[in-house]
């Protein structure tokens, strides 16, 4: 079965990714396809590992490859094929990830299993492959609308399986097509932040369109819901009150009042439907689970003061176990069982500083935070304009998912590590197309109702009459 893989695999490398980019060059709809591609894969990972690991507790476990690098490849050839026409760039921020990259990297010196090092690293290759492909592609909004029919696109699969595995396959708590529900959760926060963003604050969508995205934000509150992450669910509440708020701070319409009390109707319907499952979770958490976080938590400082550069990348899994000292005070279930294992500390951020130290911790939040205040940027510059909505839905969402970082390593896990590394290349684009506009002395899209852009449309098309 493995050898039938590997041949499919590399039949896709060295057939597929030809064909997908000759077809691509011809066909706008295949292009626009491999770039969806690029998005689904990031959900439903398809990928092989060389080098394997997976008996061991790891933040990566090989040397991975999949689906979603093979769709990169393909758009990676059309940026260079294209080069002539829109410059390749660096992206912004890319010299906090590269600085990151290296004091990761130096870790290694106090790495028991040097090669479990070289699994993340190559992962962190990928994820900036990845981000340098997404920001020099999209180069216009009409790649960004594409972009949003992807978001709906994967939101509809992922609420397929998550509806699925709970109602056919009676799962109390769905993790849908992700490793853990909490992975769930954790990607779906930005969907349904930004379809949120989308719905209360787009002036020219159509009563159908709307119908749908309406529905779009309704499976994502679902599958959050179905989750039953208790973080996820509070935190996915927090998103979309700063939304809402910063919506309503950039001016009040009719509009934007129905619109909020109608989708906060629903959620008291979905809450409603789900509330005897959500005050279980709430009610039977187990207070082990809140302990073993704090004694891994507990471990990860130790890590960090005995080595300063860190214990080596990827190497938690290992040091968090007998021979090594870090642990001593977890008391194991069987202290007579040689194969039990702790776990893996429960965030992202002592993870970082136990495995490579407080400084590259530091660069780590600079690299984060970097893309977040550019979209707080993004805010004001976008202000009246048709894509506002894609700064304010990520000022709440990135947030969400940066607390919930506090609770969980789940940005390191490859679905949602690629998630962060879109919408930081997709925050860049936004960035970067105000720039050529202003440069250009050209006004953004404004964000008109029907009734005004018909208008517009009217006063052009006269012009261009007039001028004939």
């Amino acid at each position: 079965m493995a050898n039938v893989k590997y041949a499919v695999f590399f039949a896709t490398l060295f057939v597929g990714v030809p064909l997908g980019y000759f077809l691509s060059l011809k066909y706008s709809l295949a292009e626009r396809i491999v770039f969806f591609l690029m998005m689904f894969f990031t959900v439903r990972m398809e990928d092989i590992n060389f080098v394997s690991r997976e008996a061991y507790r790891l933040t990566s476990r090989g040397f991975e490859i999949g689906m979603v690098d093979i769709a990169t490849i393909i758009i990676l050839l059309l940026v260079i094929h294209r080069k002539k026409q829109y410059n390749v760039h660096i992206p912004p921020g890319s010299y906090f990830y590269f600085a990151y990259f290296a004091f990761s990297a130096i870790s290694i010196i106090n790495s028991s299993v040097v090669l479990f090092s070289m699994f993340e690293l190559w992962k962190m290759v990928r994820m900036y492959i990845y981000f340098f492909v997404v920001y020099n592609y999209v180069n216009d909004f009409k790649k960004f609308n594409d972009f949003l029919k992807g978001v709906a696109a994967v939101t509809i699969y992922i609420f397929y399986e998550v509806i699925k595995q709970k109602y056919w396959e009676g799962k109390f708590q769905s993790p849908g097509p992700f490793p853990h529900q909490n992975s769930l959760v954790m990607y779906t926060i930005i969907l349904g932040s930004l379809m949120f963003a989308y719905l209360i604050n787009k002036k020219s969508i159509p009563p159908f369109k709307f119908t749908l995205w309406l529905l779009y934000f309704s499976m994502s509150a679902v599958i959050i819901v179905s989750s039953l992450s208790r973080a996820g669910i509070v935190l996915f509440g927090i998103s979309i009150v700063i939304i809402l708020g910063l919506s309503f701070f950039s001016g009040v319409t009719g509009k934007k009042v129905w619109v909020s009390m109608l989708i906060i109707f629903m959620s008291i319907l979905v809450f409603a439907k789900a509330w005897d499952s959500i005050s279980e979770r709430f009610r039977t958490a187990p207070e082990a689970s809140a302990n073993v976080r704090k004694e891994l938590a507990i471990a990860s400082l130790r890590m960090a003061k005995d080595k300063s550069l860190g214990i080596g990348l990827n190497n938690f899994g290992i040091k968090i176990n007998p021979p090594y000292p870090y642990s001593s005070h977890i008391e194991m279930n069987n202290p007579d069982d040689e194969d039990e294992q702790n776990g893996l500390v429960e965030t992202i951020y002592l993870m970082i500083a136990a495995e490579s130290g407080w400084h590259t911790l530091g660069i780590f939040f600079c690299f984060i935070f970097y893309f977040y205040f550019l979209n707080l940027r993004n805010y004001f510059r976008y202000r009246n304009t048709e894509f506002h909505f894609f700064s304010i839905g990520m000022i709440g969402g990135l947030l969400a998912i940066y607390l919930e970082s506090t609770l969980e390593w789940v940005l390191k896990q490859t679905n949602n590590y690629y998630q962060l590394m879109l919408i930081f290349a997709m925050i860049a684009v936004m960035s970067k197309l105000e720039n050529r506009y202003a440069k250009n002395k050209m006004q953004l899209p404004q964000n008109l109702s029907l009734k005004q852009q018909r208008r517009v449309d009217r006063q052009q098309r006269l012009a261009r009459e007039a001028s004939l």
